[in-house]
């Protein structure tokens, strides 16, 4: 496994988390813009990272709904019946694999599930390991782990995890030997589940958040085998195996969920070494997995392409900037797109309120997908483009 990480609405009624001064990474003006960097606006542009029963719906009834708001309910919230439509995840758990600090999509998606009532598990690189459970005894996470009502959100059990291996036997020598999974043991995909059902049985969730492609930086066409090969088995393959050894031990009516981005069907110049490609065949195996897991146990299987965002694993690609500001003037809704509104889709996507949807690629990037131009193109400037409102 590459030792560098690199490059990896529904309106979900919770307030904001505040940034603090301790929260802010810098300013910076960008496009016009005073673009401030916190954890609550990190996240992976294309989530690379070394590695890195629900409750019935009943049927719709006569019911006459004027005006609904949909809101989280976090376990420590009041067991008074919650008005509108809650997502609600009390009594489930979740495994987030590919979470290594608490700056990108696999930590706001963890928030996201515990504020809704979920217990988190998470799989974290073994590299990485010492460090993140070092972050969190030092309280390093408190402020971006505050939940709505000001408690903290707590992670059940961190695993090791190196998504590359399946089983012990397929760890090579040079890996075992390698002082940075020194001491560390049970991380295989195999181990890890069988780790997970020895301490908790079960699950019902099941998250994604993990990707490597050691040859990012290279040109599609300039790609070794060795690195095309590499990309795929960490950012695709990765995401089979782990439904596979998972799936026995997820409740029926459970749900699975990855994260990919637009480059698996649109060319994003920069982004290669065989990532765009394995997000195409990530989402291509979502929609067969769904039909496979679905059939078997009932279980959705969905994947959120997200716009890109400023995280640190980002920046191993080198234009995460120019993302970002492309994003912010192109995009129908012209913002920069925050880490907990991808979290926040994830906890739809695993609750009861999308029980219909699997097999999904949903798109959280404020609609830059639906664009086929880019309207700040200087063949455009006597065009009439209409101009946001502030």
């Amino acid at each position: 496994m590459a030792t560098t990480t690199s490059v990896s609405n529904i309106s979900v009624a919770m307030s904001r988390p505040r940034v603090t001064s301790s929260q802010k990474l810098g300013s910076v003006i960008l496009g016009g813009r005073v673009k401030v960097g916190s954890c609550d606006k990190l996240g992976s542009v294309c989530h690379v990272a070394s590695v890195k029963p629900f409750q019935q719906v009943s049927p719709s009834c006569n019911v006459k709904f004027d005006k609904f708001v949909t809101k989280a309910v976090s376990e420590s919230s009041s067991n008074n019946q919650v008005a509108g439509l809650p997502i609600d995840l009390r009594g489930k758990r979740a495994f987030i694999a590919g979470v290594a600090d608490d700056n990108g999509y696999g930590w706001a998606i963890a928030k996201s599930l515990a504020q809704a009532g979920a217990e988190i598990l998470v799989g974290t690189w073994v590299p990485a390991l010492n460090i993140f459970e070092s972050s969190l005894r030092r309280g390093k996470f408190d402020e971006s782990r505050k939940l709505q009502d000001g408690s903290l959100f707590e992670i059940a059990k961190v695993y090791p995890l190196d998504a590359v291996y399946d089983t012990p036997e397929d760890v090579p020598e040079d890996v075992k030997a390698n002082k940075r999974y020194a001491g560390a043991k049970n991380w295989t995909v195999k181990e890890v589940v069988e780790s997970v059902k020895n301490d908790f049985g079960t699950i019902d969730i099941l998250v994604h958040s993990l990707a490597n492609g050691p040859e990012v930086s290279k040109l599609l066409s300039e790609t070794s085998r060795k690195g095309y090969l590499a990309a795929l088995s960490a950012s695709s393959y990765s995401y089979i195996s782990l439904l596979k050894h998972f799936l026995p031990i997820i409740n029926p009516g459970g749900a699975s969920l990855s994260l990919t981005y637009i480059a698996s069907e649109r060319i994003i110049p920069g982004y290669g070494g065989g990532m765009s490609s394995a997000k195409a065949a990530l989402e291509s195996d979502t929609r067969v997995l769904a039909f496979e897991a679905g059939r078997k146990k009932r279980i959705r299987v969905n994947t959120i392409s997200a716009g890109p965002l400023g995280s640190r694993a980002a920046k191993a690609i080198g234009f995460i900037d120019t993302m970002i500001d492309y994003s912010y003037t192109n995009a129908p809704i012209q913002k920069e797109l925050n880490a907990e509104e991808v979290g926040n889709t994830a906890a739809f996507l695993a609750s009861p309120l999308a029980s219909a949807i699997t097999g999904a690629v949903i798109y959280v990037d404020n609609g830059l997908n639906a664009m086929g131009v880019g309207v700040d193109s200087p063949v455009f400037k006597d065009l009439n483009i209409p101009k946001q409102e502030h």
